[in-house]
C-alpha cells in the first residue's frame, strides 16, 4: 500500500520490526522479513525448537500485526505445578509462523529451528467483564491464552516478574483444564517438527 506520493505506506507492525530487523542481514539469512495477518479469523501461535548458542523454544503469538516473543529455555509444560521462564525478545514477522530452517553460522541466532508446534489461540484475559487485547496485556505484564495446537491444548498463562527491565523474565504456567497432565512431558517425548516431521539432528548441518 503506498500513500499519497506513491511511497510504501509503512505500519505500526512495521516500526514494531525495527529491532527485529535490525539484528538480521536479509541478504544473509533465510528468515522472513515480513508478513500480513489475515482479516478476521482466530488468531494464531507457534513454538519453534531452537539450537542457538543454547537450545530453547520460542513461544510466538500472532498480535497486533506481527508475533510477540519469548524464549522458553526449558520449552513448555503440561504440569500445572512448573513455573517455566520465558524471556521476552523482540517482534517477529507474521510470516515466522512457518519458518523452519538454518540461520547460518555469524547470524544472529545461528543455528537450527524446527515448528515444534503450531495451532490457533484464543485470548483469556479479561478485566471487569471485558478482554484485555494481548498487545495490551505484554504492555501491562500478564496474559492468558487457549492453545488448539497439535501438541499443546489448553490454557497458559504468562507473568512478567519484576519491573520493566532488557531483558523482561516472565514465567509460563498450564493452567489447571482437561489439557493438564503432570505425567507428560511432550518436550522429551515428541521431538519432532509438526511441518516436517524431522528433529533439529535431522536438519543439516549448519554452514
Amino acid at each position: 500500500m503506498a500513500d499519497s506520493r506513491g511511497r510504501p505506506r509503512t505500519t505500526a507492525a512495521d516500526h514494531r520490526l525495527d529491532t527485529y530487523r535490525g539484528k538480521r542481514r536479509a541478504e544473509r539469512t533465510p528468515e522472513p522479513m515480513s508478513g500480513v495477518s489475515p482479516p478476521g479469523g482466530k488468531r494464531r501461535f507457534v513454538i519453534q525448537k531452537h539450537s542457538a548458542t543454547r537450545l530453547h523454544y520460542d513461544f510466538r503469538l500472532e498480535a497486533g500485526g506481527v508475533l510477540k516473543s519469548w524464549a522458553v529455555p526449558k520449552g513448555p509444560s503440561t504440569d500445572t505445578k512448573d513455573k517455566r521462564l520465558a524471556i521476552r525478545t523482540e517482534d517477529h514477522p507474521v510470516d515466522y509462523l512457518g519458518f523452519e530452517g538454518i540461520i547460518p553460522s555469524g547470524e544472529y541466532g545461528a543455528g537450527k529451528v524446527i515448528v515444534w508446534d503450531t495451532g490457533t489461540y484464543q485470548n483469556l484475559a479479561e478485566r471487569h467483564g471485558r478482554k484485555v487485547p494481548v498487545t495490551q496485556g505484554v504492555s501491562q505484564g500478564h496474559i492468558k491464552v487457549w492453545l488448539e495446537g497439535e501438541k499443546l491444548r489448553g490454557g497458559y498463562a504468562l507473568t512478567r516478574t519484576g519491573g520493566e527491565g532488557e531483558p523482561e523474565r516472565w514465567i509460563m504456567v498450564k493452567l489447571a483444564d482437561e489439557g493438564a497432565d503432570a505425567h507428560r512431558d511432550p518436550v522429551t517425548t515428541e521431538p519432532a517438527s509438526v511441518r516436517s516431521g524431522r528433529t533439529l539432528d535431522e536438519l543439516p548441518e549448519n554452514p
